[in-house]
């Protein structure tokens, strides 16, 4: 080993390959199809679809292992489990996932190897390591798998005629405000403090509340409820929770309450569109809904649903959203700027808006009457061309 530290050289990679891949690398493309028994532009397909590089045909980079995985998988598909129609469609998704997955497990290995000069400095004892680690993260991904995987066969199974990849749902975006000015202002240790900090709370807040998770998009979440309080539950802790941690900036949300498409575990349609657009609405600090959802929640006493201005947002001309916030609690964002100004324009003390009901009522008076005399935004004239 070099006496630098640095454990990477060609002897170790080719050990870690070997310990990763299962088995020394022998075949080539050609010869992997030709042993499974699997058609050699069928086998070109799916290693395109998982994602890795296209290596050429006399190219030896397989193993026996790949032998077998490329006959699983089109036993797989010849079964008639999956459609011939999403084939690519499902490799191309599960590659993706797997991948993200591989990334971050390398990123914790070689930190944990580079911060510890015990085991950075030997090549046998980083073999060991991963040769150690890798059964283990490969039980705790089947575990995981197997939870979600009995956890949506539950849900599928209770309403066996409804529509797993059409139904009704609560869509919600959470987003952090001023994410851009942030990346501009701390650094990449720091950064990446904040957007762990954020999934963590985003993930915690979800669960608690029976909603899953879609994706993280960087400074955002997207998620889905089967119902309309789970929806507003998570919208309102994880502004809460964002308000009472200091490492966190304040976030805006949008909800939207209709039928979605649900494909490959991602979601599509008007209304992810439209509570996308919600959020980017929203002020720092409030939750906006649509009025499907504000219906819903207007049976629900604990949460005080308010209905605000129409706004012009890219693809809606006269969006009228409305706010949600919990009943009788003190007021934040422009709630808390409307009742301030009730307070002062009577005189009373820094606080007494919040504790005073005649005040609070006064206030959303004047929020709705400000909010009433503003004129519409408005629209662009569409240019047209001179005639000559």
């Amino acid at each position: 080993m070099a006496d630098s530290g640095e454990p990477a050289t060609d002897a170790l990679q080719q050990r870690l390959m070997r310990i990763l891949l299962g088995g020394r690398r022998k075949y080539t493309r050609l010869e992997v199809a030709e042993k499974a028994g699997v058609p050699e532009e069928r086998s070109r397909r799916l290693w395109r679809a998982l994602g890795f590089a296209t290596v050429d045909d006399d190219e030896v980079v397989f193993t026996d292992a790949d032998i077998d995985a490329i006959r699983t998988a089109d036993q797989l598909m010849n079964s008639g489990l999956i459609d011939p129609g999403i084939e690519q469609a499902v490799t191309r998704v599960l590659g993706q996932h797997l991948s993200r997955l591989a990334e971050w497990q390398v990123h914790m290995l070689w930190t944990m190897i580079t911060e510890n000069k015990d085991i950075g400095t030997s090549e046998r004892q980083i073999a060991r390591l991963v040769d150690r680690l890798l059964p283990e993260l490969e039980k705790v991904q089947n575990f995981v798998w197997r939870r979600h995987l009995a956890a949506y066969a539950g849900r599928a199974f209770a309403s066996p005629d409804e529509d797993l990849e059409a139904r009704t749902e609560v869509v919600g975006f959470v987003d952090m405000v001023g994410y851009t000015r942030l990346t501009r202002q701390i650094g990449e240790d720091e950064l990446s403090a904040v957007l762990d900090r954020f999934e963590s709370v985003a993930t915690e807040v979800v669960a608690e509340h029976h909603g899953r998770i879609v994706k993280m998009i960087g400074d955002e979440v997207l998620f889905v409820a089967d119902s309309a309080v789970d929806g507003a539950e998570i919208a309102l802790a994880l502004s809460e929770r964002a308000d009472a941690d200091e490492t966190l900036p304040a976030v805006r949300a949008g909800l939207a309450s209709g039928r979605i498409l649900l494909r490959f575990g991602d979601v599509y349609g008007s209304v992810v569109n439209l509570a996308a657009r919600l959020t980017s609405t929203a002020r720092p600090g409030t939750i906006l809904v649509d009025k499907e959802l504000a219906t819903e929640l207007l049976e629900f006493p604990e949460y005080e649903v308010r209905t605000r201005r129409p706004v012009s947002v890219r693809g809606y001309n006269r969006l009228r959203p409305s706010s949600l916030r919990r009943a009788q609690d003190r007021p934040s964002g422009m709630f808390a700027t409307s009742q301030q100004l009730a307070a002062e324009m009577l005189g009373l003390a820094p606080g007494a808006a919040s504790e005073s009901p005649d005040v609070e009522k006064l206030a959303e008076e004047i929020e709705d009457a400000t909010a009433d005399s503003l004129p519409p935004r408005p629209r662009p004239r569409s240019k047209r061309r001179r005639r000559r």
